[in-house]
């Protein structure tokens, strides 16, 4: 694929701007000494290539639009060299391959939440708001999703709480090895899969494989597509309102990759004549990464 004259431009501009801000001699490179040679800040594209372990040449090509396709790996040998951060290198992808990039570029990404999300969700009303990191930590949300857990606690991580508490299993998330297991088991296995090198998501994995409970039904449906669409149902009960369905959606974060914003309505079950609404817990369903989610619980038996 040949890159328009633009496109080269604005490629060579933002890897150049990188490379200057690079000093050669923290790559290991000997300090520059007095006299001739080149004497521009940065790495060269010479010391480029030997990062890189290419051919002489290789990176000269690829700053300047010459490569066509350059492949996932040199992507991501330039951007890591060169230390992009997430925006910059789906920049990269979307300017060289036209596509946006198959993971995130450090395995931190999405962990680190700005903090004008906890203004964003506190004037949330109506709806139940929280933020997740690519964790699954609850970093920020409103008083109307602390108030659908038993005793007014929302969870720190709401991927263990679904998975591995005992009331979330029982009471809260209703029919939850029939509804919420087989939805979201696959996005834990997937979440793993995407930053093997977590080290908080290896052991969540871990902790649900140990389970007595969970395990089992770990290996049997993590293994499986995502199951979602839009106006997909769950089941669920509200610490103060009872037995009822929940609606959910899911956005992500720009400068996060990985982590959720969750936005939630909650629709309680009309109650039999006579018949006293339960007392219980609900929860927001995390779905996966990048598009719009939306969620509902399907009402209990």
């Amino acid at each position: 694929m040949k890159l328009s004259a633009s496109d080269r431009g604005r490629l060579k501009e933002i890897l150049q701007a990188r490379r200057a801000a690079i000093d050669p001699v923290t790559m290991g490179f000997p300090k520059r000494g007095p006299g001739p040679g080149r004497r521009a800040a940065g790495l060269s594209q010479e010391q480029m290539d030997t990062l890189l372990t290419r051919t002489p040449g290789t990176y000269n090509r690829f700053e300047n639009g010459q490569l066509a396709n350059p492949g996932a790996d040199l992507l991501t040998a330039v951007a890591r060299t060169l230390r992009l951060d997430e925006q910059e290198w789906a920049f990269l992808w979307l300017i060289t391959r036209k596509e946006s990039p198959p993971h995130a570029l450090h395995g931190s990404s999405g962990t680190s939440i700005a903090g004008a999300w906890q203004r964003v969700t506190s004037h949330i009303h109506g709806a139940l708001a929280y933020v997740s990191d690519a964790e699954w930590n609850v970093i920020v949300h409103n008083e109307d999703f602390r108030r659908l857990f038993p005793r007014g606690q929302a969870p720190a991580n709401i991927m263990r709480w679904m998975l591995l508490d005992p009331e979330a299993r029982t009471d809260v998330l209703m029919h939850w090895e029939t509804h919420w297991v087989p939805a979201m088991m696959p996005h834990l296995k997937h979440s793993v899969e995407l930053r093997p090198e977590n080290l908080t998501l290896s052991r969540l994995a871990y902790d649900v494989l140990s389970d007595p409970v969970a395990g089992p039904l770990y290996r049997e449906h993590a293994v499986a597509p995502i199951r979602y669409f839009d106006g997909s149902e769950l089941p669920i009960r509200h610490a103060v309102h009872g037995p009822g369905r929940l609606t959910t959606c899911l956005a992500e974060p720009v400068t996060a990759p990985g982590a959720r914003i969750n936005l939630s309505f909650y629709t309680p079950r009309a109650p039999a004549p006579g018949h006293q609404p339960g007392y219980g817990a609900p929860h927001l369903l995390n779905t996966t990464p990048g598009e719009a989610r939306v969620v509902a619980g399907r009402r209990r038996d």
